[in-house]
């Protein structure tokens, strides 16, 4: 991770926290002690790829997840529930009912560590569908979200040909990492809900490009610190 500028007293802190947050648990390894993903981990990372990379498209079948959850009187575990079902692609309509285009994965877990109740049903909207996304979620600034990432990311991708395997690893970590955080605001809704011309459309064509192109160089930095 030095090629990220991220030093080694850093890592440790970083490891120590994911172990005790249950990311994380110690093993035994030929080397001597390591870690290794818990299941819980694993489940994150592959629905969190899954969204990254969009390597699973669905089609909309029209029909709203409405998730109607109990009401949480400590703060704490009421502000922990609204980031998870906002991670997870849920919008509010009021304090208790949450709407998305799609039923998550990870919804059980995120409920049964919580101990929150809810409600769920699938429901058929009879309004304009587009108003109701208008209401629950803020398309404007998510769009100049992707339009400030853009611009960023072409003046930081390098030009092929000039990159050692370690810039390469560390140019698309730093992709990643910035396209990463659209999963805590974009819900993923379908094409037919977002406006014309969207600039996540462009936005994600990019980063799909330059993300395939700097991963064999990238890989093979990784491959090589991990044989050293």
């Amino acid at each position: 991770l030095s090629a990220l500028g991220i030093a080694g007293p850093a890592v440790r802190t970083a490891v120590s926290r994911m172990v005790r947050q249950g990311w994380l648990e110690p093993v035994r390894l030929p080397a001597g002690p390591g870690y290794a993903l818990t299941p819980r981990a694993v489940h994150r990372l592959d629905e969190a790829a899954r969204r990254i990379y969009r390597d699973t498209p669905r089609p909309w079948d029209g029909q709203w997840h409405l998730l109607v959850v109990s009401r949480v009187k400590e703060r704490a575990r009421r502000l922990r529930l609204r980031a998870g079902l906002t991670y997870l692609g849920y919008a509010p309509l009021d304090e208790t009912t949450w709407i998305s285009p799609r039923v998550s994965p990870e919804l059980d877990s995120l409920l049964d560590t919580e101990r929150v109740a809810a409600d769920r049903f699938h429901s058929t909207y009879t309004g304009d569908p587009c108003d109701l996304v208008a209401r629950a979620w803020d398309l404007g600034s998510l769009g100049q979200a992707y339009e400030r990432w853009l611009a960023w990311a072409r003046e930081t991708v390098e030009p092929p040909g000039s990159l050692s395997d370690e810039r390469a690893f560390a140019l698309r970590s730093s992709l990643v990492h910035e396209w990463r955080k659209f999963l805590f605001l974009d819900p993923g809704l379908p094409d037919q809900l977002l406006p014309h011309n969207w600039p996540g459309t462009a936005a994600a064509e990019f980063f799909d490009t330059e993300s395939a192109r700097l991963l064999p160089a990238a890989a093979q930095f990784v491959d090589r610190c991990l044989s050293d």
